[in-house]
C-alpha cells in the first residue's frame, strides 16, 4: 500500500491549475514595468523580493505617471495591508527561526493561503509551501519573460499599453463587486481619485482613493 501523497506535492498540484494565469499576469507586469521605464533586471528583482501582483502594478502605475517613489511605495503598502490578518492567521504553522519564517512567509499570497486552508479554519503548512513555490516561480519567470519581451518590442506605448494599467485594475475591481456595499465603496474611491487628479501629484489620488474602503468597514 502506498502512503498518502506529500502535502508539498499536493499543494503544487493545486497551484498548477492556475500557474499559466500567474505566468501571464507576471509577463504583463514585466511588459508594463518596461513601458514605465524600469529595466528588465529591476522588474525581476522587484517580483522576486515583493511577490505581490496588485501592489506591484500599483507602484509601477504611479511611477509611470511621474509620481514619487514615496507615493508608489505608499500605494503598494496600502494594497498589501490585507496581508496583516492573513499573516497572523498562518503564523502558527510557519517553522524555524526568524530567517526561515521570513522566507516561508514570502510564499504566503492570496492563492496559496486559500489552497492551504482547511475546513476547520486551520492551515496546512505543506500545502501552503508547495503552492507558494509554484506560484512564486511562475510569477518571477513570467516577469522576466515580459520584461525581456518589452525590450525586444521597443516602445510598448506604441501598442496602446498606456491604457493597460487602468484595464487591469478595472478587471480586478469587477471581481470584487459582489454587494451593494462594494459598489458604493468603488464609486466613492473612484470619485475621490477623479476629483484629485487635476490638482495633486501623481500617486496621491490612488492613495486617497483607498478611503473608499471605509464604506465596507462594519462592526462584527
Amino acid at each position: 500500500m502506498t502512503g498518502s501523497p506529500s502535502p508539498y506535492r499536493a499543494g503544487a498540484r493545486r497551484a498548477a491549475t492556475i500557474a499559466p494565469a500567474v505566468f501571464v499576469f507576471g509577463a504583463s507586469f514585466g511588459l508594463l514595468a518596461h513601458s514605465a521605464g524600469m529595466g528588465a533586471l529591476a522588474s525581476v528583482v522587484m517580483s522576486a523580493t515583493t511577490f505581490a501582483g496588485s501592489a506591484q502594478f500599483a507602484a509601477v502605475s504611479v511611477l509611470s505617471a511621474a509620481g514619487s517613489v514615496g507615493a508608489a511605495a505608499t500605494a503598494a503598502v496600502l494594497l498589501n495591508a490585507r496581508y496583516v490578518p492573513i499573516g497572523i492567521s498562518v503564523a502558527s504553522v510557519l517553522r524555524g527561526g526568524p530567517l526561515r519564517r521570513f522566507v516561508e512567509a514570502q510564499l504566503v499570497v492570496d492563492e496559496s493561503w486559500a489552497f492551504s486552508r482547511r475546513r476547520d479554519g486551520s492551515f496546512d503548512r505543506g500545502l501552503l509551501i508547495g503552492a507558494g513555490l509554484v506560484l512564486y516561480t511562475c510569477w518571477v519567470l513570467g516577469t522576466a519573460a515580459g520584461a525581456i519581451g518589452g525590450e525586444a518590442l521597443g516602445d510598448p506605448d506604441s501598442l496602446g499599453l498606456d491604457a493597460a494599467f487602468a484595464a487591469l485594475f478595472l478587471a480586478l475591481l469587477v471581481l470584487q463587486i459582489t454587494s451593494r456595499r462594494a459598489v458604493v465603496a468603488a464609486l466613492v474611491g473612484g470619485t475621490i481619485a477623479f476629483v484629485l487628479v487635476p490638482f495633486t501629484a501623481p500617486g496621491i489620488p490612488i492613495i486617497a482613493a483607498t478611503a473608499g474602503c471605509l464604506v465596507g468597514w462594519r462592526k462584527r
